[in-house]
């Protein structure tokens, strides 16, 4: 049996059939109305929404349907934001309000500075608590011009006879606190409610059930107190909470003012809340399991900005698996998990690696901007002090979580995962366990969902993912029921090959990274070589001619790898210009300063000489020639076991490149380089091959 549509969704289906302006007008008398089901509201709002997107959007448009809307319209759409309305209603509506903001632009900011003004005029709680939601919603979606209302001249200094008021109105001061944390975000905002609020806050953190009833006590002892009187007159605790939240935020980011005061050594500074007796306040209301866990968790989200805090928390293992499980607890998308996601963000971010240029110019900053004064960095935020934290945070169980959290969550919140994650995988000893626990599998996520526009957190994705998989065997990560097959891992690496064309320096450590990742996906199979070949070989090739000897080192034991399988010694035996300048390239390699580039070219081309072509190229090349000699009589018994054998190799062949081989080592001394070999060489296996060779060179052709 077929559900027959409500009343209120077949009118609005009859409205849609309107024009644009009569619908308008049709859907603002219904929000009018009142007295309708949640629901309905919600879609009233939500047709409302569509008509103010879609006339921000027209060009072609003669006249706005904002003009429709007049003060007593914008009225109703506002008073939807009310605390005190359904917590869907206001989430449709804060869409109607950003839709209409933006089709209105400065007529919106008008009405809505108009209408702010007018409640806070009127003075009634009723009045103020609106305004001061309102106040609260629009902030993040507007925030020029709901700072401008709220820095206007006295409105500020207005709050404190507000909420000192003998008697108290619990939603009166929620609406205002909650006004005073959305804009203790914006900094010139937080500069004033520190100059107007702090005073106040101080006092409605600090006060305490036992103190009034004494106060009231002391100025009429026959006095008959009551429960309710006493509650009437006191803060709630959510209040305190929501309070004690704002203080963070105002201690965690120091104002022009505080700097200025505590450079001010001489004068005498008035008690106040230091940030760590607020993270001590938020770590008790977290271990309450009858207390909200909202403002202790932004609170502490705030409070670990500062390296005291974070050590405090660090070393609370109880504290850490609290943070955990409400995290755990907390809905996808959810303020509670941003807020948790940005305490361990805080408790495991490394500082930046600065090169010597980059601190030369922030001396000359500090010279310029503080007369030469330039803080040392703090001790608790250097890389032994993260990294203890992060293994702390580790041990607290917190991968599972993140790796749930990661499938349902939004953007921002995976870039979160993300950088703790990134951090984690710094410490060595902590990558196998972070494999088993599924971070690859959440790495090579991420890096698809991401997109383009969250390049840092996508580059930040791969190059934890490299750290994982350099320390890891591949086998043991892949295969079998897992989520994603080995090539999966191979595009993500191979986007961070490249350094950040953006970045104002040029960071080598995410290419060196992933090489050595690449490198140890390439020993597996040969499918995983050809993918590798196929989707990253230009790079990597690049890299070779590095200054930088350990990348350079990386990539020359990446393509010894990849010459194991047909495609990569295709690359080098193909018989054009091309592969001959790569055959080149490794010679000149095996020269090199460091033994283990050396090391990596001779191995490939040990691979490689088993074929005419690349024989062919390198007696070419005498230098190259002796290059490979040289290593023959090297101090080091694997490049003497590497040199013979490509030597041995070479001579073996038959036919007039064997023959060819055979005279240009004769001629630049080689059965003397062998002899050395064979001298020097305690290996059985080097010792034959020398034999071998010395046989081959001996004998006439």
């Amino acid at each position: 049996m077929e559900e027959k549509p409500t009343p209120a969704a077949s009118e609005l289906d009859q409205i849609s059939k309107l024009g644009v302006t009569e619908q308008t007008q049709l859907l603002l008398a219904r929000l009018m109305e009142g007295g309708q089901e949640d629901d309905d509201t919600c879609q009233a709002l939500d047709r409302l929404t569509k008509l103010l997107n879609a006339d921000a959007a027209s060009k072609t448009k003669t006249k706005s349907i904002c003009d429709v809307l007049d003060d007593v319209c914008v009225d109703t759409i506002l008073g939807y934001l009310d605390m005190r309305q359904a917590e869907s209603v206001r989430g449709h509506a804060i869409l109607t309000v950003s839709a209409y903001l933006k089709a209105a632009g400065q007529k919106g900011s008008q009405a809505l500075q108009a209408f702010f003004f007018t409640r806070v005029k009127r003075g009634t709680y009723d009045d103020y608590i609106v305004a001061f939601c309102v106040a609260a919603s629009v902030f993040p979606i507007a925030p020029d011009a709901t700072s401008e209302m709220f820095l206007s001249e006295g409105f500020l200094p207005s709050l404190d006879p507000l909420m000192r008021r003998k008697w108290k109105s619990r939603k009166v001061e929620t609406a205002c606190l909650e006004m005073l944390n959305a804009a203790s975000t914006h900094s010139n905002c937080r500069e004033a409610i520190l100059k107007y609020c702090t005073d106040w806050l101080e006092e409605v953190v600090h006060q305490k059930p036992e103190d009034l009833s004494k106060a009231i006590h002391a100025a009429d002892p026959d006095v008959q107190v009551t429960p309710g009187s006493i509650a009437m007159r006191r803060h709630s605790q959510a209040v305190q909470h929501l309070a004690a939240v704002i203080l963070a935020k105002l201690r965690a980011v120091p104002s022009t003012a505080q700097q200025t005061t505590q450079d001010n050594g001489s004068r005498i500074q008035p008690a106040v809340t230091s940030i760590e007796d607020l993270s001590e306040k938020f770590t008790l209301l977290l271990a309450d399991p009858e207390s909200s866990k909202q403002h202790s968790i932004e609170g502490l989200a705030y409070a670990t900005i500062q390296p005291t805090v974070k050590e405090q928390v660090a070393r609370n293992p109880e504290l850490l698996k609290n943070i955990v499980k409400a995290l755990s607890d907390a809905p996808a998308k959810s303020p509670l998990t941003y807020g948790a996601l940005s305490i361990f963000v805080n408790l495991t971010r490394y500082p930046p690696v600065q090169s010597e240029e980059e601190k030369r110019m922030n001396q000359l900053k500090a010279y310029a901007n503080a007369a030469g004064k330039l803080p040392p960095p703090n001790p608790l935020n250097d890389h032994d002090h993260v990294t203890d934290r992060c293994k702390r945070v580790f041990e607290a169980g917190l991968i599972p979580v993140l790796v749930t959290h990661s499938r349902h969550g939004s953007s921002a919140s995976l870039s979160l995962i993300v950088s703790i994650v990134f951090s984690l995988s710094v410490t060595t000893s902590l990558r196998g366990q972070l494999a088993q626990q599924g971070a690859v599998n959440l790495l090579i996520a991420a890096g698809s969902i991401l997109s383009d526009n969250d390049a840092q957190a996508k580059g930040m994705a791969a190059q934890a993912l490299a750290r994982i998989l350099i320390s890891t065997n591949p086998s043991l990560v892949f295969g079998g029921t897992r989520a994603h097959p080995q090539n999966a891992a191979i595009r993500p690496l191979a986007s961070i090959l490249q350094p950040d064309p953006t970045a104002e320096t040029r960071d080598l450590l995410p290419a060196f990274e992933a090489m050595m990742a690449l490198t140890n996906l390439a020993s597996t199979d040969d499918d995983t070589r050809a993918t590798i070949i196929r989707v990253a070989f230009t790079q990597i090739e690049e890299h070779i001619f590095s200054s930088n000897r350990m990348v350079c080192r990386a990539a020359t034991e990446l393509i010894c790898n990849l010459v194991q399988c047909v495609e990569g010694i295709a690359l080098y035996a193909a018989g054009t210009s091309q592969a001959a300048n790569r055959v080149h390239l490794l010679l000149g390699l095996t020269d090199a300063e460091d033994e283990a580039t050396q090391s990596a070219a001779s191995g490939a081309l040990a691979s490689l000489v088993a074929y005419e072509e690349v024989v062919q190229e390198i007696v070419k090349k005498t230098t190259g020639v002796e290059h490979l000699l040289s290593l023959c009589s090297s101090d080091s018994e694997e490049l003497r076991h590497r040199g013979v054998f490509i030597v041995s190799s070479m001579i073996a062949h038959e036919g007039e490149i064997g023959k060819r081989a055979r005279q240009v080592i004769r001629d630049l001394s080689g059965v003397e380089y062998v002899k050395t070999c064979a001298q020097k060489s305690r290996n059985p296996e080097v010792i034959q091959l020398a034999a071998g060779a010395l046989k081959v060179l001996l004998d006439k052709d």
